[in-house]
């Protein structure tokens, strides 16, 4: 299998190094230092499951000197998704599968658009890691799983070799039988957590443990959720407790991965995530009051850090 990774960040790059470092033909498509720090030093992955270093990997800014591959994995921030699916254009063969593994819920919608839906199977990636140095990719915590399946949840040849070969690389994979709802209980869960997170600039522990934090917490999971069931979406009557469980057997330290860009002065996935809801809450017409919130508090911030903020 030939996949090309659009997006070497923390979920392309951690990924792609132990798919390419258990022997499956892996392209990175990259830019700036952490490209070229790709091509002269490689790729190095510090994780707690386990480093790696791949001294020598394919890597380019140019998906045309790639041409066409059996998959492709577009991992980029969400602000970039529809740049980025008319740039794999030259990835796609005539049996090319795309499958976004990025935050929310409408990227799949804007590749089926592009490229057909017969094109486009679901992801849900779940992990902590960043680009830590040009070349770099810092996993944080155990947490390190994909998800994915096909829309019409039918079983296919081509969910299945994805999965052998994240198997044959020790990846935690599994196959969907219902993929519209594992991004929903993702989406569920991130809202809250960038929300909180990036609102007050902690970790998950604290806001866990003080009740109004909490409290607005699981409001902010309520939301989506309601917002989900609005838009036909089949969401189980305890995730909300479930969601919260998962929260609570989260590290400490845990932030999500909105507060550092929020902290880095980079642009926020917020009209995606807690905007996102909002706009979809608005077209089922469901109300989203913490979600608004949310979007209030931080859109002076959503394109990066203010010219006119002080130092």
């Amino acid at each position: 299998m030939r996949i090309a990774i659009m997006g070497t960040g923390g979920v392309g790059g951690y990924f792609g190094g132990r798919l390419a470092a258990a022997g499956t033909e892996v392209h990175f498509i990259a830019r700036g230092a952490h490209l070229a720090a790709l091509k002269t030093e490689g790729l190095r992955v510090l994780s707690p499951l386990g480093d790696l270093h791949l001294n020598a990997v394919h890597a380019t800014s140019d998906p045309a000197s790639v041409g066409p591959v059996d998959l492709v994995m577009l991992a980029v921030k969400l602000w970039s998704t529809e740049e980025a699916a008319q740039a794999l254009r030259p990835l796609m063969g005539p049996d090319t599968t795309i499958v976004s593994f990025q935050n929310g819920v409408v990227a799949a919608t804007v590749l089926q658009g592009l490229y057909g839906p017969e094109r486009v199977i679901g992801g849900v990636a779940a992990i902590a890691a960043l680009i830590e140095a040009p070349g770099v990719i810092r996993h944080n915590g155990p947490m390190a799983s994909l998800v994915f399946g096909e829309f019409n949840a039918h079983a296919s040849a081509r969910t299945q070799a994805l999965l052998a070969h994240c198997q044959a690389a020790g990846i935690d994979a599994h196959i969907s039988p219902n993929i519209q709802t594992s991004l929903w209980e993702k989406y569920a869960f991130l809202v809250a957590m960038s929300s909180m997170t990036a609102l007050t600039r902690l970790p998950i522990g604290p806001l866990r443990e003080h009740a109004e934090t909490r409290a607005l917490l699981a409001t902010l999971m309520a939301e989506t959720i309601a917002v989900g069931r609005a838009h036909g979406v089949t969401l189980a009557a305890d995730l909300d407790a479930r969601l919260m469980a998962r929260v609570d057997g989260l590290p400490r330290v845990m932030i999500a991965s909105m507060l550092g860009d929020l902290e880095r002065g980079n642009r926020l996935e917020l009209p995606w995530l807690a905007g996102g809801v909002r706009a979809l809450g608005r077209e089922a017409g469901v109300a989203t009051p913490a979600c608004d919130f949310v979007v209030a508090a931080l859109t002076l911030h959503a394109e990066g850090r203010p010219a006119d903020a002080r130092a």
